[in-house]
């Protein structure tokens, strides 16, 4: 499965996020007289989601890159241990001395 680019899937969620915020300010509309509390923008949910969803694709990029090192330096040791295991065989068998 392939997955959408970023400015697309950025696009999609500034849209879903205009589409909420509509929403909640037609329902805020309605139900004015009742709710006195103040009200804060639709521009800081928008800013606040926005840095949160940067803010995970961030630390999911950091992790992926940190389990990339770690099976690499796996893949390394395991390779060198190979190698190692080899040299034995061939002192063992008379080959080398």
């Amino acid at each position: 499965m392939r997955s959408l680019p970023y400015p697309v899937l950025l696009g999609l969620i500034f849209l879903h996020l205009q589409i909420l915020s509509g929403l909640a300010d037609a329902s805020d509309t309605k139900n004015e007289d009742k709710n006195v509390s103040h009200k804060s923008s639709p521009g800081i949910k928008i800013i606040i989601v926005c840095l949160t969803v940067a803010g995970l694709v961030a630390l999911s990029v950091f992790l992926v890159k940190l389990w990339q090192k770690k099976r690499r330096e796996a893949q390394h040791a395991r390779l060198l241990k190979l190698f190692e295991d080899d040299d034995e065989l061939e002192v063992e068998l008379g080959m080398r001395d």
